[in-house]
């Protein structure tokens, strides 16, 4: 049975697998082992977070491992702890102090796991938390309510870890909440333009705070605020107080504000910039200076200062998070002669591999935003991580790693877990080298549980586990043993064919953003239907419908390596599809869903990646065909655009089915859906269209008319 546009909200709702549980195992000899008899206890104080937690245990206990257990509250379950009944304690260190040594960072825990007990003692209660989000781990690891005996304290590396809905824009039911808290992430971001207001309507901001807090989260303001006035002007303070005052004296428990150029430029005095935000700049007059959005203009520090100033009399710790995305491309020594000049109580953020420049087979190419294909850091966020560190300024990265980037607009997540385990060593490293301490996560693509965000959560939480074991575990926990060699080649083959995709701006705000509905025009052009609620689209910048690729290298160079690029890549997602197969083939019924959804997810990126390959195709053919005079030697390549032609509209055609089995596919939260399955068929026609049409009166009108292509 297929899906109806929007269903795959019905499983993001729910938090807890149903029947995970193997009943043919059985426990080894160093397990303890849950059962009916069992009960959760916490205490008669604790506090609605952990309350929260407790009920979260229980119905995982019932619907994943088929098991129920009494929920109790205690006046002392320290001695509870001590007591040798079959009991899971969740506390804190205050509660449970001969458990507390070693817990000095929020959020950490201890899990002290008997024959006949198992203590979870947090540093908090968001530490307590986490730690019984772990005993879930563990269990869905093992496919059974075992967890083997231990004495094991745990550790989160990096806080914040931020990111953004994958539900829709700023829309975060508890069901996502508490998923997001399971994956390790502990902060929320959501959009603010005014007081209850997002670019998108109405939200109230203080019923979001509270119900993050419920899940053990933070939540940060992502500002949509203009900034009208320089900080010098004699009336900005009093400007600033009735803008980002006003917002902080309303929500004064938002954890921070992410600040980045373009959401946040003002009118600054650098001789570098035009001085004016962008959307003041006149229409008819030609901008020969940038934006102050996108340059380090010398008094952002000023404008930093008035923030300070007027936010953090309502929260004196306030995160104020300053975000140098636009700006990357600058020369180093102006990047870092701001950050240099930043006031240090602030935190900065840098993308991770942003700006990198490589050469691929003659041509260097640079990446644009967001790509997986580069692992990085790149040099760029080393630039100023290191100068960051100098100064004792708090250090954060845009990431990703919630899955999933500007590779491809229209997916859950990028299933390419040894890349990111690339990315995840290297953020690791900057958290060594250069104090690393916060994570961006997700921009408005949102967030999708999935494998790879359990794969995250392991690399985020000291001790680590190498990833390879990391990655045999949960290969077995969702295939089998018997499939999980299949599936971990499927794994490696994706994740060496994502190191082929070469990130461009047209790729990314054309055939790549949108996939098998991406149209292929000829003269006339088409924008793709958008629907009205959404907050990007066709029109409005983030799609672009005319392929426009900037040819700055002689019989097409460029177009041809990044062809040659992506077909290297199709064959490695092909073949990668292939071993899941495989993988499939060996798998237990029950997993088949799961199972097969992921493989219609690779399937619908082998398929985008045909897209992007037949437009590079259909654009070198239209240009050749638009300077050519003779009629017969057009009437040939128009001949050859048909044929290309024809094989993306069976692509499209192929790629219907796969959205019809799962609407999450062709959906994108600022976008709403673009490659449904009415987008593929208005693809087609639009195709026939052109092959019907356009086509043949063109080359009639060159005076060939009999030797018009007949699609």
């Amino acid at each position: 049975m297929g899906e109806r546009n929007y269903e795959f909200r019905n499983r993001l709702d729910v938090v807890h697998k149903p029947n995970r549980r193997d009943p043919a195992l059985r426990p080894e000899p160093d397990d303890c082992v849950i059962g009916e008899d069992w009960f959760i206890a916490i205490s008669e104080s604790a506090g609605p977070h952990l309350v929260h937690v407790a009920k979260d245990l229980q119905d995982y206990l019932l619907e994943s491992m088929n098991c129920s257990v009494l929920l109790r509250r205690t006046a002392d379950i320290g001695e509870l702890a001590r007591s040798g009944k079959q009991v899971i304690v969740l506390g804190v260190k205050e509660e449970l102090p001969e458990y507390a040594d070693s817990l000095s960072k929020p959020r950490s825990y201890r899990i002290a796991a008997g024959e006949d007990a198992i203590v979870v003692c947090g540093f908090d209660e968001r530490g307590a938390g986490q730690g019984s989000f772990f005993l879930e781990d563990l269990m869905n690891l093992r496919e059974a309510p075992f967890v083997t005996r231990q004495n094991t304290v745990r550790e989160p590396v990096f806080s914040p870890r931020m990111i953004h809905s994958g539900w829709g824009l700023d829309v975060y039911p508890d069901a996502h909440l508490n998923a997001m808290a399971h994956a390790g992430i502990d902060a929320i971001l959501v959009f603010v333009k005014g007081i209850d207001e997002t670019p998108f309507g109405y939200l109230d901001f203080n019923h979001v705070i509270d119900r993050a807090a419920l899940h053990g989260l933070d939540v940060y303001m992502y500002s949509y605020l203009q900034s009208k006035k320089h900080p010098e002007d004699p009336d900005a303070e009093a400007y600033y107080e009735s803008t980002y005052g006003h917002i902080m004296e309303k929500y004064s428990r938002f954890k921070g504000i992410v600040f980045v150029g373009e959401s946040c430029e003002f009118p600054s005095k650098d001789p570098n910039t035009t001085g004016m935000l962008r959307l003041e700049w006149p229409a008819d007059k030609k901008r020969t200076k940038p934006s102050p959005g996108w340059w380090p203009c010398t008094d952002y520090p000023q404008w930093l200062d008035m923030i300070k100033k007027v936010t953090r009399k309502h929260n004196p710790e306030l995160d104020i998070v300053f975000w140098t995305y636009n700006w990357g491309y600058v020369r180093e020594e102006e990047r870092l002669r701001l950050i240099r000049s930043l006031p240090t109580d602030i935190s900065l953020m840098a993308t991770f591999e942003m700006f990198e420049k490589f050469e691929r087979d003659g041509v260097v190419h640079t990446c644009v935003d967001y790509t997986a294909s580069f692992e990085g850091p790149g040099r760029y966020f080393a630039s100023e991580a290191k100068a960051a560190h100098e100064r004792g300024i708090t250090l954060y990265t845009m990431a990703n790693t919630g899955g999933t980037t500007w590779d491809i607009g229209v997916i859950p997540y990028e299933p390419i877990p040894y890349q990111w385990a690339r990315r995840h060593a290297g953020l690791l490293q900057g958290h060594r080298d250069w104090g690393l301490n916060g994570l961006m996560e997700s921009h408005h693509f949102g967030w999708w549980p999935s494998f790879v965000s359990d794969l995250a959560k392991w690399a985020y939480w000291t001790p680590t586990p190498p990833s390879e074991e990391t990655f045999v575990a949960v290969a077995r926990r969702d295939f089998s043993a018997d499939a999980a060699e299949h599936a971990l080649e499927a794994w490696r083959l994706w994740s060496e064919g994502i190191r082929y995709y070469i990130p461009t701006n047209y790729d990314q705000y054309g055939p790549f953003r949108i996939g098998p509905s991406y149209p292929l025009l000829f003269r006339e052009v088409s924008h793709v239907p958008q629907a009205w609620y959404a907050h990007f689209g066709s029109k409005l910048r983030i799609i672009n419908p005319v392929y426009n690729p900037i040819n700055d290298h002689p019989d097409y160079l460029r177009l041809d390596v990044e062809i040659a690029n992506l077909r290297q890549m199709a064959e490695l997602w092909k073949q990668g599809n292939e071993a899941l197969e495989r993988a499939i083939a060996l798998t237990p019924a029950r997993k088949h869903e799961d199972a097969n959804r992921l493989l219609g997810l690779n399937r619908f990126i082998e398929r985008t990646v045909h897209t992007v390959i037949h437009t590079k195709l259909w654009w070198k053919l239209k240009h050749r065909l638009l300077a050519e005079a003779n009629a017969e030697a057009a009437a040939e390549l128009a001949s050859r655009m048909a044929e290309v032609a024809e094989l993306e509209i069976a692509n499209a055609a192929a790629t219907i089915p796969l959205t019809e089995a799962d609407s999450r596919l062709g959906w994108e939260p600022s976008m709403e859906y673009m490659t449904d399955p009415e987008h593929l068929r208005w693809k087609i026609a639009q195709v026939r269209e052109v092959l019907d049409k356009e086509l043949p009166a063109y080359i009639e009108s060159l005076g060939s008319g009999d030797k018009a292509v007949q699609a």
